[in-house]
């Protein structure tokens, strides 16, 4: 996909998830929030998608040469949400099923974090 103010890529990225159960994008500090429900899974920031990793899928980014997302200001920091490949995107299976892998990292986020408060 050429570069655009980002909505041409979100439209097509929403496209290509239409599987994914309760979806919606929230606009969020510049950028939109992709949900399933109420779980967060995923940030698209311009023509770029990121989704939720941990230790279970994080290996798959990392074999395809992607890299974590950076929020741009003052604190540098990396966050646990990592570029999503251009040829995962363009296949909307393959999409579908790399963003229910980045909603397993959610759900168990928010696990861990329910457990940690109890």
């Amino acid at each position: 996909m050429k570069a655009s103010d980002g909505h041409e890529f979100l439209d097509f990225l929403l496209d290509q998830l239409a599987d994914v159960p309760e979806l919606r994008a929230q606009r969020m500090f510049g950028g939109t929030g992709l949900y399933s429900a109420d779980l967060f899974f995923g940030i698209v920031y311009g023509d770029v998608a990121y989704f939720k990793v941990d230790d279970i899928n994080r290996s798959d980014y990392m074999r395809a040469g992607m890299k974590p997302f950076k929020p741009a200001g003052a604190r540098p920091m990396k966050m646990q949400y990592y570029e999503v490949p251009a040829a995962v995107i363009e296949d909307a299976e393959e999409a579908c099923r790399w963003a229910r892998r980045a909603l397993g990292a959610a759900e168990r986020k928010a696990a861990t974090s329910t457990a940690r408060g109890k």
